[in-house]
Parts: structure tokens; sequence; C-alpha cells
């Protein structure tokens, strides 16, 4: 049974998921705002941002909010974290591939998460502890053994470019062993993906909180393993993220540490890995 909350994130969800099925065939006359290079904000996203917004506050009217186009407002122990549109650059292209993604936090821990594929109408949804949903239905990560055989996904971090020639080389060591690797555009689905086994793991650099914490929580009560470039718990914090079962997030760690090190230190930045 779900959560309260959840089936208030399922609501809101949903209310935004209209705003992007009914503007996503529309996409050349949606206004464009880029916000930084190969950032985009497009009137879809507030609108969507603020249908969830509504729909939390009619719930939780103390409750803080933290989105992607709103910022940080409110102060209370529970803080809602939204994307309103996770693949903002697919969405725009009319590219049919892109998320809603909602979490709540309590006291800085991810209770609950909901991401809702509105193109598929395709709900997954978490709670921490009761397990990971897809439509209602229990899902796992795969069963996967190792890299050998594996299907990844990756995105591009168009933030840091600077690490782009790192990549390279952790998507080729990948592949060495992996069968394929998959740049979808959306990283809450990449997450969610992963959760139900449709995707034995997932890597990303630079991630905000946003794109990352209702998928991740997903991937834990799945049975999988969230962890960072060098095997441990920091991914929140900087959003350097590998996500799979244990063996094969372990596999990727051992293939993935030593390269992200390496340009570390050639940069300065070894306490960002």
């Amino acid at each position: 049974m779900r959560k309260p909350a959840v089936n208030i994130a399922v609501q809101a969800a949903r209310r935004a998921g209209t705003v992007i099925q009914r503007s996503i065939h529309r996409a050349d006359a949606i206004a464009v705002t880029e916000k930084s290079q190969y950032d985009f904000v497009t009137e879809a996203d507030k609108l969507a941002e603020q249908e969830i917004i509504k729909e939390i506050k009619k719930a939780y009217p103390d409750h803080a909010i933290w989105g992607e186009e709103t910022g940080r407002t409110g102060n209370s122990r529970y803080v809602w974290v939204i994307d309103p549109i996770d693949g903002t650059s697919n969405f725009m292209r009319g590219f049919p591939h892109c998320s809603v993604s909602i979490a709540m936090m309590e006291d800085g821990v991810i209770q609950h998460g909901v991401v809702y594929d509105p193109v598929r109408d395709e709900i997954f949804h978490a709670s921490k502890g009761g397990g990971a949903f897809l439509n209602d239905r229990r899902i796992r990560v795969s069963q996967r053994q190792g890299l050998p055989g594996a299907l990844f996904a990756t995105g591009f971090p168009f933030r840091q470019r600077a690490r782009f020639a790192t990549q390279m080389r952790i998507v080729k060591a990948l592949l060495e062993d992996a069968e394929d690797m998959r740049r979808t555009g959306s990283a809450a689905l990449d997450l969610a993906y992963v959760a139900c086994g449709r995707l034995d793991g997932y890597f990303e650099y630079g991630l905000q909180p946003w794109d990352m914490a209702a998928g991740a929580l997903l991937v834990r009560e799945a049975g999988g393993v969230v962890l960072d470039f060098e095997g441990g718990e920091t991914w929140f914090d900087h959003g350097n993220l590998i996500a799979g079962n244990l063996k094969v997030a372990a596999a990727m760690v051992a293939r993935i540490k030593p390269l992200a090190k390496r340009k570390a230190v050639e940069t300065g930045e070894l306490d960002e890995v």
C-alpha cells in the first residue's frame, strides 16, 4: 500500500505530466530560455513545477520545497525535491523521453520518491524500507553478475565539459566487457530503469539533487546500491553517481575509480571524486 506522501507525489506528478503531454507535440511553439550554456528551461518546465508545488502545498502547507526552477523555499525538516521535466532537452525537441521526478526528504534522508514517465504512463514509486514499484507492481534490479553482457546508461555532463575526456575513457573501459551503452537524456528514468532491471547499471558526473533523489531511492528499494566513484556514500553531495546491483556496481567502481582519480589528481579536484 502506498504511503500518503507517495499518493500526493503521484497526484502531483500526474498533474505535471498533463502539462508535458499537452506540450510535447507542439515543441516548436514552446517558449525556451537558456539558463546557461546547454542548460534550458521551457515554459512547460515552469508550469509543471507550479502544478507540483500546488498539489504538495495543499496537503503539506508547512513543508519546504527544493525545485529545479524555483529553488529552495520554506524552512522545514521535510523537503520536497522536484524536477518538473527531467529531460528538458529531449522535451523541447519533441523527443518522447522525459520524466517528472519528485522526492521527499526528512532530516536530509530521502524517504519517498516518484518518477513518472508521461509518454508511457509509467509510475515508479518507492518509500524507504517499503520496496520499489512500477505501476504498483514490485520491481527488482537485474541479476547480472558483473560487467560481461551488461547494458549501461550514462549522461554527458554539459555543466562539466572538462570531464568529457575522462568520461569517454570510462565508457571505453566499461565497454571492454559490457554489451552496450545508452544515453537517454533523463537521469531519473535511467535510475528507474536500473531499479526495474531494464538497465544493469548507470553512472554520471555532476548530477543535481533533483535529478537523482527519487531515482536513487528506487534503486535502493529495488535491491540495488547507489555509490560515488570511490565506492562510498557521498554521491548526493557532488552528484558523481554509480547505480546497479551490488556485483555490477562493484565492478563499475573498479573500472571508474582509477580513471576518475587520475583526472582529479591532474586538476587538483581530488576531493570531488
